[in-house]
């Protein structure tokens, strides 16, 4: 295999941001678009691509088989018409290219500050957070199709974008290999000032004409609030942030709950705050069950204290899970990729439900 080398039983906890998993049973680095061709011709080993491990939870069994570590850095930025294209390689790290459109003047993702992990991954999980998600300004995803055994681009349209969902994660789930993606972003445009949080930061602020660098500086001072910004000096950002997706339920079902906090949604559902409902229903920030528990800033977000283990992650997720669903009948989906379970553990099937 002509990449770096490769090694063998090498622990993945470190490079997961909850800090627990077990080995992979051989792990190698593709710095190269070519390198992803080659480690897709190894024949007879399961295969997982790491990015940055920001929304991973590994078995404490580890991955049997071939762990690729995504590591195509490079960026680049060409106008098209008023638009700007800012194209980078899915190993570069993600908020050091919102970083960087800011400095610009682009707008497009400058409420998606301070999330963890690399380029690659946010197509995947359709990132979203403070009111943008990057199906909005997605131009096309590059990656390696290992079923047709060929280099591809795929248009926003082809990624099947869904709330915190795509193909990727979804049907085609270990299909594509994602070496680079395209975003079109606005030189010069109003940021995305809507959501509440953000709002009535900038009003404390007295913002009067938010400018993209403002609606970040909002971002990174709320999520680091929420213990939601990586610090290592910080326990409660020992997770994969939000263990949990906001539901999207239908107007009968909110009028049962209400009153609630909630969002308004285009088709006359309704988002209900995953972080309300877990509160109502006995979780508090700073809950503790062993080794795990819940952040002290934000009870979504369920963090390792030290000396976890994946079944310690689960167990308390099952919890939650079973007390929101008997409380108020709404069925809670996880955000992370259980990375290493067996196809019938019976404790992710019950959290991916």
């Amino acid at each position: 295999m002509h990449v770096e080398r490769l090694q063998e039983r090498v622990a993945l906890a470190p490079f997961a941001t909850l800090g627990i998993g077990g080995p992979a049973r051989w792990f190698v680095r593709a710095t190269h678009v070519e390198h992803l061709l080659t480690a897709s011709r190894s024949e007879g080993e399961p295969l997982f691509v790491l990015g940055g491990g920001s929304n991973l939870v590994i078995s404490d069994e580890g991955f049997n088989g071939l762990v690729l570590q995504i590591a195509i850095g490079g960026v680049n930025t060409t106008r098209d018409g008023e638009d700007v294209i800012v194209t980078a390689g899915a190993g570069e790290s993600w908020d050091s290219l919102v970083e960087s459109a800011v400095k610009q003047d682009l707008a497009g993702i400058e409420c998606l500050s301070g999330i963890p992990g690399t380029v690659g991954g946010t197509p995947i999980q359709n990132v979203g957070a403070y009111g943008q998600e990057v199906a909005t300004v997605i131009e096309w995803v590059a990656a390696y199709d290992r079923v047709e055994r060929a280099a591809v681009r795929l248009s926003r349209d082809d990624c099947g974008f869904a709330y915190r969902m795509s193909r990727f994660k979804r049907e085609d789930a270990g299909r594509f290999m994602i070496s680079e993606v395209a975003f079109r972003l606005k030189r010069g445009a109003p940021p995305t000032v809507t959501y509440p949080d953000v709002v009535d930061y900038l009003a404390q602020q007295n913002v009067q004409c938010a400018h993209v660098q403002h609606v970040r500086d909002a971002v990174l001072h709320i999520r680091r609030r929420k213990g939601m910004v990586l610090d290592a000096a910080d326990s409660d950002t020992r997770s994969v942030g939000s263990f949990f997706m906001n539901p999207v339920v239908d107007r009968t079902t909110f009028e049962r709950i209400a009153p609630a906090p909630h969002y308004l949604m285009d088709n006359d559902t309704v988002k209900i705050p995953a972080a309300w409902l877990i509160e109502q229903s006995g979780f508090a920030r700073g809950h503790s069950d062993g080794a795990v528990g819940l952040s002290t800033k934000h009870p979504l977000a369920i963090v390792n204290r030290g000396a976890a283990t994946a079944r310690d992650v689960l167990r308390l997720a099952h919890r939650i899970k079973l007390a929101v669903r008997e409380r108020f009948e709404v069925h809670l989906r996880p955000e992370p990729v259980f990375v290493g379970f067996a196809p019938d553990d019976a404790d992710v099937a019950f959290l991916t439900l």
